[in-house]
């Protein structure tokens, strides 16, 4: 018996919101990544991107546990000397609330071309309406 390998051609995909109130960042994430990379289907290939596409909505209600707020830090650098940029996830989550989830999906993928391509179907708001109607997402569930 031959194992299924889909083709990049025939890949049917999907629009899944995600609601991220007063869920975990962490499981929000994770079950976004999941989904992007196509591991809920029974067609799943690793070197083909057949994943879905994702809309995270409510980015700026989603909970940190623990003592997260103040000790979890997130570092830019600009590349010149003395650019490195420190903030606390208490201000990622007030003033970039967007970028805090969109960093911990990104960092769930791979981390090659392939992993870029799926990013590119993440679409994350702080509110909770977003512009993605005319695809008629299902509801994903997170428990």
């Amino acid at each position: 018996m031959n194992s299924y390998m889909q083709k990049k051609e025939t890949v049917e995909r999907k629009w899944y919101v995600i609601d991220a109130e007063g869920k975990p960042l962490g499981r929000v994430a994770a079950k976004a990544a999941h989904v992007l990379r196509g591991k809920h289907k029974a067609t799943y290939t690793p070197h083909i991107d057949c994943g879905d596409y994702v809309i995270i909505v409510n980015a700026e209600k989603a909970v940190l546990t623990g003592n997260k707020l103040e000790d979890k830090m997130y570092y830019n650098h600009s590349m010149y000397p003395g650019g490195l940029r420190v903030r606390s996830a208490k201000v990622m989550k007030e003033q970039y609330p967007t970028e805090m989830v969109e960093r911990a999906v990104k960092g769930m993928l791979p981390h090659n071309r392939l992993g870029r391509q799926m990013y590119r179907k993440l679409f994350v708001y702080a509110g909770s309406e977003h512009p993605h109607m005319a695809q008629k997402p299902e509801v994903m569930e997170i428990k």
